[in-house]
């Protein structure tokens, strides 16, 4: 049955003179007052952004590419920085084509399908990354080719390719080019067996204690790192994402818990079959062994000796991204998406203040806080696209989250955040992936990428998420009213993905900031510069055919947030995801990842490689210019 707010929306986007009017109001006034305001009446949206008016998007947007290579906005070049299995820290040997690297030998290389990234700056002719390695494509991995580990040293070699990779860079010359500096001592590994601590409420906890562990204080490694968020003091935040691939068991009979189920484990079809080698992933033998992944990290990119630290206070579930900002009290505040359709979007606040005297005691800002889920709720108008919301304290004792209902103490809460979420009544979005705070006034944007489950009987339509099987996804932001602590939000949509191509009509077709030479799905990766532009990057469908038709590979566009409007500025190679971005202080250089070139066995990416391999791409200008302006 066609749910209300989507027959409205439908209804607005096929009648022909609605139609016109909306076109015809979305140029006259932006796009941004269209999604925010009443459909009909065009009336100024409380979200309306209050940048300059002024052409952020400096460049010309190019067309749709399927083929095995980057294209680029013209006036801009692509270089190779770096790429999966390159020698990263001292002794380690060069990467072979054929996949004959060793286990050890990865443990030294620059790690696979590289996410999400920060770039650090010692000076202003050297610098620090730090670059997620999100997981292996064992496909390529393996010399024998297959996509499962056959024993202990091919799952050994994909835990070594996991992680994070450190990577010191300096400039050439006076140019806007940066190459990879070895060798250094910033260099570094982290991967599927570096010692970790635990910090936070939950650390200590007899749900994370493992016979290996009895302590509840150390782990072994961080997984399916997928994006990232940057601290004020410093420090890289990475994010475990599907952290249940990894786990399985060989026992016939075991029963998968609740809490388990909650976070999709499969133990009897793992995705990867590392417990067939390696029983700390076997979830029969050490059941809490899953329960100590699905957190956020902090790394410490600048000291080689740091041991990473698991910050519990996070919360456990999914992480896509930490978005991370300073109220105006000077609290902490850190945005965060739960990867899973019909999941959440979360907030952490801390206790205490930023410490600008002395960044040691910063340290403790993200044990010691208070995380809280969101709730959409529809306008009480009826207009669609735009709404109120509220964060929702995840606190024990409060909400429902007591003993009673299954919540033995405020560690638990954390450990099964999922659960906690629903218990309080948090709006089910639709693949909450990315999050970025607008540097110039605050609002806040989430990437929801897609969702071919929503409409179904246990995930119906609602007002932040008004389409059944979201094909295309969208972006929502809202605002907090100047205030990262506030505990209330408007919202709207800034683009509801679509297809013009495929659907001239209706609400596939998108809002009308989407057109036939910029159409894309799967908004993914979203990030703001300094000047207030709004990169997207996608991880969508690439077949470029039915409801992709015109589509292309995936791809990287520019949005400005005051008149909506969206240009296409990067297209990847064939069967890749664009992810990840980072920028060099002056703006000048930008950085962004090529992950799983050719997942489909049709890519040779880059320089027509035997076996196509994830690589950091450097993007500069041939005017050394800002990049996008």
């Amino acid at each position: 049955m066609t749910n209300k707010l989507e027959q409205l929306t439908t209804d607005h986007l096929n009648d022909p003179a609605r139609r016109k009017l909306l076109l015809a109001g979305a140029s006259a006034v932006g796009v941004a007052t269209f999604l925010g305001g009443s459909i009909l009446s065009m009336s100024t949206s409380a979200l309306a952004e209050d940048l300059p008016a002024s052409n952020l998007l400096g460049f010309k947007g190019i067309a749709a590419s399927t083929a095995d290579e980057v294209v680029i906005a013209p006036g801009y070049k692509t270089e190779i920085l770096i790429s999966w299995g390159e020698p990263l820290v001292d002794g380690a040997v060069a990467f072979d084509p054929n996949g004959g690297n060793s286990a050890i030998d990865q443990e030294k290389q620059f790690g696979d399908n590289n996410d999400g990234m920060s770039f650090f700056p010692i000076d202003d002719n050297h610098g620090v990354m730090a670059i997620n390695n999100e997981y292996a494509n064992e496909q390529y991995l393996f010399a024998h080719g297959g996509n499962k580990a056959t024993n202990l040293e091919d799952v050994r070699k994909s835990q070594a390719a996991h992680g994070v990779s450190i990577v010191a860079v300096k400039r050439i010359g006076n140019s806007q080019r940066w190459q990879v500096e070895r060798p250094s001592h910033y260099n570094r590994r982290i991967t599927a067996n570096t010692e970790m601590q635990f910090s936070g409420p939950a650390a200590g906890h007899a749900l994370l204690k493992t016979a290996a562990d009895p302590s509840g204080y150390k782990v072994l490694g961080t997984l399916n790192n997928c994006s990232n968020g940057k601290t004020p003091w410093g420090t890289y935040l990475t994010c475990e994402e599907n952290f249940e691939t990894y786990f399985g068991t060989q026992k016939t009979d075991y029963k998968t818990t609740l809490e388990q189920k909650r976070y999709a484990l499969k133990a009897n079809d793992p995705e990867r079959n590392w417990s067939e080698f390696d029983d700390r992933f076997d979830v029969a033998k050490n059941p809490n062994e899953l329960n100590r992944f699905g957190w956020i990290v902090e790394i410490d990119p600048m000291n080689p000796g740091s041991t990473p630290i698991k910050r519990t206070a996070l919360g456990r579930f999914k992480h896509e991204n930490a978005a991370v900002t300073v109220a105006k009290d000077g609290r902490l505040v850190v945005y965060m998406g739960d990867d899973e359709r019909g999941e959440h979007i979360y907030k952490y606040i801390s206790k205490n203040k930023i410490d600008i005297t002395n960044q040691a005691n910063n340290h403790s800002l993200l044990d010691e806080g208070t995380l809280y889920v969101a709730q959409f709720d529809g306008d009480v108008n009826g207009t669609p696209l735009k709404g109120k919301g509220r964060w929702i304290a995840l606190e024990f004792g409060k909400n429902g989250l007591t003993p009673e209902n299954g919540f033995r103490d405020a560690a638990e809460i954390l450990i099964f955040a999922r659960k906690a979420a629903s218990q309080v009544g948090a709006t089910k979005m639709d693949r909450p992936e990315w999050i970025a705070v607008n540097p110039h006034n605050g609002h806040t944007y989430c990437t929801l990428t897609n969702n071919s489950k929503r409409g179904e009987e246990n995930m119906p339509v609602n007002a932040a998420n008004p389409r059944p099987n979201n094909l295309y996804g969208q972006i929502i932001r809202w605002d907090e009213g100047g205030d990262a602590t506030a505990e209330s939000f408007s919202w709207d949509i800034y683009v509801l993905g679509g297809n013009p191509i495929a659907h001239p009509e209706g609400i596939n077709r998108g809002t009308p900031n989407i057109t036939a030479e910029n159409t894309f799905n799967s908004p993914d990766g979203l990030g703001f510069d300094e000047a207030g532009r709004l990169w997207i990057l996608t991880d969508g469908k690439y077949s470029n055919k039915g409801d992709y038709q015109g589509q292309g590979n995936n791809q990287m566009l520019v949005g400005d947030p005051k008149s909506g409007e969206i240009r296409r500025f990067m297209v990847g190679p064939k069967s890749c995801e664009l992810t990840g971005i980072a920028f060099t202080p002056d703006h000048k250089t930008m950085f962004v990842n090529v992950q799983h070139p050719g997942e489909d066995g049709d890519s040779h990416f880059p320089n027509n490689s035997v076996r196509p391999r994830s690589s950091v791409i450097m993007i500069t200008r041939e005017d050394g210019g800002v990049i996008g302006a």
